[in-house]
């Protein structure tokens, strides 16, 4: 019989195996769409998809943080055996999910009629009506997915990972499929893109639901008499603290497509992309890694097995130096990679944007599995007041990298690292005092 730290790690060494065949299938697809959408509308036409799904992703901030704070106050009441507590919280999540994401979706369909999209993405006036109903198509995927996507956080909080990839990989192809329909059919035009990206995802998360409710998960199944207001206080309570954590977030990565929109125009915004999706892929390998860590380490918090917890954060540390060497290769290799990827001449890339590029997504691997075990333990005070000053200081080094100091596309990720002071120096710190030290006060808060 194994103990506890047997079984966990068995357990997440499982979904990992699982999750590189699916993320192997689902990072190939991501590569076949890519070229394939850039020739259907053209490099500018897929500049203004990304920027403006960018200004839609700034809603996303309104989940107030609910769902990370699901995903611990689930693992919690699971662990303790608590399942009439645990559909509790899934019943009122959704309920409030719910609410919140359609009244913004109503307050849009009224709001957009005053909305210029050409004047915001800076495009001709003549494509103000193909993007005003790309928008309307976008927002109405943002506010359904927040709530559909709900069950991919119980997935991930019950400590199967490779599920909710699944979820996501058949979301992929069913997308594509519907893309390769597109080109062979029609000629390119930015609604029909919306409706290939926005509608699939949709249909799988709905289908989701519906099974795994069913099935597995049927005991949490959210139920109208299950909704219980005054545990909003318990996910908020979390929640708010994940919430002003995510709003960080989004100010980094999301602003990043519309500042350089505006000040480098939206054929840079794809280049800027590229180099994200090409980097981002050994970051997708090492989050496969990373993902059952979090849950792991709320398991593994509550019941004091420390043990554990150091011997996955040096098997992570190994892990880095691999992912380093990976990462390194790539950057020799990026400009011929690019030219096999896209088609020779099809796109121009800057190699410092390469660069920086491999710089930033070194940093964020490295500072990943300190900020997974600090979010499992709910750990987040430092992160928290942290978080309320990196996106001013990101604003501020952005532009001064860019009116002052007149740099390139490259300056968003220079910004980006040295605003994430947090992730790659007080997070390694928070870990070494509560797990090293066995220091209490303010690091365990």
């Amino acid at each position: 019989m194994m103990n506890s730290g047997q079984e966990r790690s068995v357990k997440a060494k499982k979904n990992i195996a699982i999750s590189l065949a699916i993320k192997g299938l689902s990072i190939g697809i991501s590569f076949i769409m890519v070229p394939i959408t850039i020739d259907y509308i053209n490099p500018s036409g897929y500049g203004i998809w990304l920027t403006l799904s960018s200004i839609v992703g700034w809603f996303s901030f309104f989940d107030v943080g609910l769902t990370q704070g699901l995903r611990n106050k689930f693992a919690e009441a699971k662990a303790n055996g608590d399942d009439a507590t645990a559909q509790v919280y899934v019943s009122t999540t959704y309920a409030i999910l719910g609410l919140i994401f359609g009244a913004l979706w109503i307050l849009y369909m009224f709001l957009s009629q005053f909305l210029n999209w050409s004047s915001i993405l800076k495009v001709s006036h003549d494509m103000n009506h193909e993007v005003t109903i790309l928008a309307m198509i976008v927002f109405t995927y943002f506010c359904l997915q927040f709530v559909l996507r709900i069950i991919t956080t119980i997935i991930v909080a019950d400590q199967q990972p490779a599920k909710a990839s699944m979820i996501d990989l058949a979301g992929q192809i069913f997308t594509l499929m519907f893309i390769l329909v597109l080109v062979k059919t029609t000629t390119g035009s930015l609604i029909n893109l919306g409706l290939a990206l926005c509608l699939s995802p949709i249909l799988v998360l709905v289908a989701a639901n519906i099974f795994l409710f069913r099935g597995r998960f049927k005991r949490y199944r959210p139920s109208v008499a299950k909704i219980d207001f005054s545990n909003y206080r318990d996910l908020f309570n979390l929640g708010m603290t994940f919430f002003i954590i995510q709003v960080a977030g989004i100010v980094q990565y999301q602003s990043a497509n519309v500042i350089i929109a505006r000040n480098f125009g939206p054929l840079e915004v794809t280049s800027y992309n590229i180099v994200y999706k090409y980097f981002n892929m050994i970051n997708m390998i090492f989050t496969i890694f990373l993902t059952p860590f979090w849950s792991a380490s709320t398991e593994a918090y509550a019941k004091q097995d420390f043990e554990w917890i150091k011997n996955g954060i040096k098997k992570y540390n190994i892990l880095n130096i691999l992912v380093f060497g990976i990462s390194l290769l790539m950057l020799i290799f990026s400009d011929a990679f690019y030219d096999f990827w896209l088609g020779e001449g099809t796109i121009s890339i800057d190699y410092r944007l390469s660069l920086w590029g491999f710089i930033f997504f070194n940093v964020t691997m490295f500072a990943g599995k300190y900020i997974s075990f600090l979010n499992g333990i709910s750990a987040l005070r430092i992160q928290f007041w942290s978080c309320l000053i990196s996106p001013i200081i990101y604003i501020v080094m952005v532009m001064l990298f860019i009116n002052y100091l007149q740099m390139g596309v490259y300056s968003i990720f220079v910004a980006a690292i040295v605003a994430n002071y947090n992730a790659f120096i007080l997070a390694p710190l928070q870990y070494y005092m509560i797990i090293i030290k066995n220091k209490k006060g303010i690091w365990i808060k």
